[in-house]
Formats: structure tokens, C-alpha cells, sequence
């Protein structure tokens, strides 16, 4: 391997990992697969070098894979819940040895810093938990049968071989989101992860392929395939095998993603854009909603689909709130996201970087003004060009690029008068993922939760846009997508529901009173 940036210290962790120069790119959970398709690389946006090489997998490996997989749901379905649940409780065990390392290689290879990198391996943690607890909860309801003798009920049965499509600015929680629940509810998965962060993928993998060989599992009861979209991509999407796609990325991809799967009327479970705001009221306490705001905005260089976008402030308290911001978004140090002194990493990528700087001059043709941060910073530490300062910058809700989704730390600030203005304002964008007001209002905040406030899936009160827990169902409306997955009862999103009538009696009553005598 190339020389790794010394403050990082990676190579250990990889070695832990067990990443090699070049690595397979296909898993049937307890094989792995001699890929030899065309090789990716993977590069660290903290220093900018190469960290590892992945053999990607071509068509042919897929199909081995999904025979695999078919196979094997025919037996996992069949293992009792309870079983499976104890199952998934070891891989979460198992995490747990590995916490740091994974931790690591998440902030190394992504760019988040470690802090954030422990705690979506805490997730990954945190859900097979949940997934323990839901494999003994797979309830249906009992009804009661207009017709005498005759009992109703219903319940859910797996669906099949998931696909799960994750995203690079959570390369290993969301899959677990997905696959802790499918794998309890009877499933079988099959993950296709980012291709700029193939390694984390790889390391899960082999995390937890002695969980899944001393229990028996199957092969292919859980499977990875990384490849290009040239030979897995939309033919993945069209394969009437996978009943159900869960895909996380942009609207643009979730878009694509729906139209394919709906033309076979498969399903899909979208996690797609934010444009998150949070309302600060004349009311609000201002400490509180200052560090709800910083992490919200610049946590993950502003990376996630629930980063804080726009700032809708009171106009009595507006200036006072932005002199404080602007004062505490000076003392941000970024820096390499293994550094412990680092709050702001790198973007993932240099072009990344660029729909920054695309961005920043959008906001000032339209009108507005950049009043904190904006320069991509260069010498030494930052020698990938990945590394930006966060912006604050003053804008209008109606700007085009203020509609948008930019993946990186830019916040939009904007002025309200009533509560009534303040939630039209916050509707106001083609997303709907999360949102926050903080107010010691009851009034304020009853209403931001009512039918005629947030329009978002996730609504908070006085806690900030970022930082869900997996205990509760995760998604979002409008060009977010709809999906809901991890806690409450997204479990149901991975099984199909059977309603169950049973006759005890020795007559043939019909519905609805109809008679129908030969």
C-alpha cells in the first residue's frame, strides 16, 4: 500500500480489517467470490492518496450471487424469527469488537470526522438491538368475521432477496438499517454500496463472516456485490428477483430508481434529498439552538440528507443570533477527520468541491450575500483540495439554489416576522425530510407539529435537524421520497401482508349477505 497520511495511522486498522492492496468486490456472505473485473480505487479525501483497490464484479458474478440468494431464502424464511434475531444480535456483537477500527476506516476513507464515524457504527450497534426486539414482535391483528363460525386475521411474510443501494456519506449504517431488519423479518439481502467507499463495505463483510459460519447461516443469505453501473446498474433495478429496492442517494437517482423498479411494479424504499430547516423564535433558548445549528450545518462537511440548510430567524433576534454564529463558525477546526481536534473533515471528493464553488456563485447572482467562510483551503494539511470552510451566507427561501440540495456546508439564513410566514417559508422547497423549531413556546411548537405544520417526515422540538435515533422510523416526504426505515414499524416495509380467513363451520356463508343458491 502507499504511504498513509501519519497522523491517520491507518494501516494498522486496515490490516485489522483485513484490506488488502487489492480486494474482491463480491461476497456471498461466507465466500467471498474471484472477481476480475476492471479494478476501482479507493482514495482517502483527507490526504488524497490511495488507500486500497477493489477487483469489481461483472453480470456474471451478480447472477451467481442472486443464485446464491434465492437458495438460501428458501431455508432462512423457513429458521424461526426468535432465531434469526439471536443471529443478528451476535453480528451486533461483533460490531462491537470492531467499533474502532470500523469507526476509523469510516472516517478515513468517507471524511467524517471519528467521532461521527464511532457513532454510525453505534447504529450499526443500536439497530441489530432493535432487530433482536422486533424478531419476537412480528405482529399481525385478529379481526372479527361478519359471518358466524368464521375467524379473520392477518400477518406478514417475507418478501424475498432485498436489494439495498446505500449511499457514501453513511457507508455502513444504512445498510444495517436495512439488512438487520430484513434478515429478522425473513429476508435475504443483497447490498450494492457506493463505489467511493468500497473498503468500508468490504470491512463489514468481513466483520461478520465467522458470525455467519459458526451459526450455519446459508450462503447467501447476506451478499455484497460492488460493481460499475455500466454492469450493474439499471439491469439490477429491472431484475423482477428483487421484490423490493431500498436505494439512499439524491432525488435525481431515487427518480431513476423509482421509474425502473415501478415499470416491473416492484417496490421501492426511497431515502432520498433534504433541505432542512430549523425555525429560531424570539422565543427560542439561544445556546441551545446555536449548537443545534453548528452540528446540524457543518456536521459531515454538510454531507448529510438531514444537514441544516436554511436558518429561519426570528427578525428581533436575527442579528444577534447571526453575530453569535458567525463568531462560533470562526472557531471551527478543520482539519484530517482522525485528528481529535478536528469538528469540519474534507468533502468526499474534488467534485464535490466544485458544486461548493457552484453554489457560492449561485447565491450571489441571485441576490445574496456570503457573510462567513467560502474558500477551499490549501497548504499543508489539506493537500487532497477536499477541505472548505463552512458558509453562512444571507439568501431568500425562493432562490433557485436555495431549492436545491448542495452536499456540502453551506447555510442559508432568512428573516420571519409570524410563525404563520416562518412554516409557509419552511414547506416552501420540493424537499421534506427533517425539520426543528426551537421555541419555549407551546403554541409555536404545537403547531409546528400539527396537520398544518412541518410537511417533513421527521419533526423535531427544540433538538436540532441531525442525529435521529434508530428507534424511530427514519424518512422523509415530497422529493425525499416517501421511504421509512430503522425503528417504530418500518420493519413491515420488508414483508407482504396476508389477510387470513378460516371457515369452522360446515356452511358456506358469503360476504356481504350475497346468496348464490345452485
Amino acid at each position: 500500500m502507499t504511504q498513509i497520511c501519519p497522523t491517520c495511522n491507518i494501516n494498522p486498522t486496515l490490516e485489522r480489517l483485513g484490506i488488502k492492496a487489492v480486494n474482491y468486490g463480491a461476497t456471498t456472505g461466507t465466500q467471498w467470490l474471484e472477481t476480475n473485473g476492471e479494478l476501482i480505487e479507493s482514495y482517502a479525501s483527507c490526504d488524497g492518496q490511495l488507500i486500497a483497490k477493489v477487483s469489481q464484479a461483472t453480470w456474471d458474478d451478480y447472477e451467481q450471487i442472486m443464485e446464491k440468494a434465492q437458495q438460501a431464502f428458501k431455508i432462512w424464511r423457513m429458521i424461526p424469527a426468535p432465531r434469526r434475531g439471536d443471529i443478528v444480535r451476535q453480528i451486533g456483537n461483533e460490531l462491537r469488537r470492531y467499533k474502532d477500527e470500523l469507526a476509523r476506516l469510516v472516517s478515513y476513507e468517507m471524511g467524517k470526522i471519528y467521532q461521527e464515524g464511532l457513532g454510525e457504527v453505534q447504529e450499526m450497534i443500536d439497530i441489530s438491538d432493535f432487530a433482536l426486539g422486533i424478531s419476537r414482535q412480528l405482529y399481525g391483528f385478529t379481526m372479527h368475521s361478519e359471518r358466524s363460525r368464521h375467524r379473520m386475521y392477518d400477518q406478514y411474510h417475507p418478501l424475498g432477496v432485498v436489494g439495498v443501494i446505500t449511499a457514501f456519506n453513511f457507508p455502513v449504517a444504512v445498510w444495517a438499517w436495512n439488512t438487520m431488519l430484513a434478515l429478522v423479518t425473513g429476508n435475504v439481502v443483497i447490498w450494492k454500496p457506493s463505489s467511493k467507499v468500497p473498503l468500508c463495505a468490504i470491512a463489514v463483510h468481513n466483520i461478520i463472516k465467522d458470525v455467519l459460519r459458526s451459526n450455519e447461516v446459508p450462503e447467501g443469505v447476506v451478499n455484497l456485490i460492488i460493481g460499475s453501473s455500466k454492469q450493474i446498474g439499471d439491469n439490477l433495478l429491472a431484475d423482477k428477483r428483487l421484490p423490493l429496492i431500498s436505494c439512499t442517494g439524491s432525488t435525481a437517482v431515487g427518480r431513476r430508481v423509482g421509474r425502473i423498479v415501478g415499470e416491473r411494479l416492484g417496490r421501492t424504499l426511497l431515502e432520498l434529498g433534504g433541505n432542512n430547516a430549523i425555525i429560531i423564535s424570539e422565543k427560542a433558548n439561544q445556546e441551545m439552538a446555536l449548537m443545534a445549528t453548528l452540528f446540524g450545518a457543518v456536521g459531515t462537511a454538510g454531507q448529510r440528507c438531514t444537514t441544516t440548510r436554511r436558518l429561519i430567524i426570528h427578525e428581533s433576534i436575527y442579528n444577534e443570533f447571526t453575530k453569535k454564529l458567525k463568531q462560533a463558525y470562526q472557531q471551527l477546526r478543520i482539519g484530517c477527520p482522525l485528528d481529535p481536534n478536528t469538528l469540519v473533515g474534507p468533502l468526499i471528493d474534488k467534485t464535490a468541491v466544485q458544486s461548493y464553488l457552484y453554489a457560492l456563485d449561485q447565491i450571489v447572482k441571485e441576490g445574496g450575500k456570503i457573510i462567513q467562510g467560502g474558500k477551499v483551503l490549501e497548504g499543508k494539511g489539506y493537500e487532497s483540495g477536499c477541505y472548505v470552510e463552512p458558509v453562512l451566507a444571507e439568501a431568500e427561501n425562493h432562490y433557485q439554489i436555495v431549492q436545491e440540495e448542495t452536499f456540502a456546508p453551506i447555510l442559508y439564513l432568512m428573516k420571519y416576522k409570524t410563525i404563520d410566514e416562518a412554516i409557509e417559508m419552511h414547506n416552501a422547497v420540493p424537499q421534506g425530510l427533517s425539520s426543528s423549531i426551537f421555541s419555549t413556546d407551546l403554541l409555536e411548537t404545537e403547531r409546528f407539529l400539527s396537520h398544518e405544520g412541518s410537511d417533513c417526515g421527521i419533526a423535531n422540538v427544540n433538538i436540532g435537524t441531525s442525529g435521529a435515533e434508530i428507534g424511530g422510523a427514519f424518512g422523509g416526504e415530497k422529493d425525499t421520497g416517501g421511504g421509512r426505515e430503522s425503528g417504530s414499524d418500518a420493519w413491515k416495509v420488508y414483508m407482504r401482508r396476508q389477510t387470513n380467513t378460516i371457515n369452522f363451520s360446515t356452511e358456506l356463508p358469503l360476504a356481504q349477505g350475497i346468496k348464490f343458491d345452485v
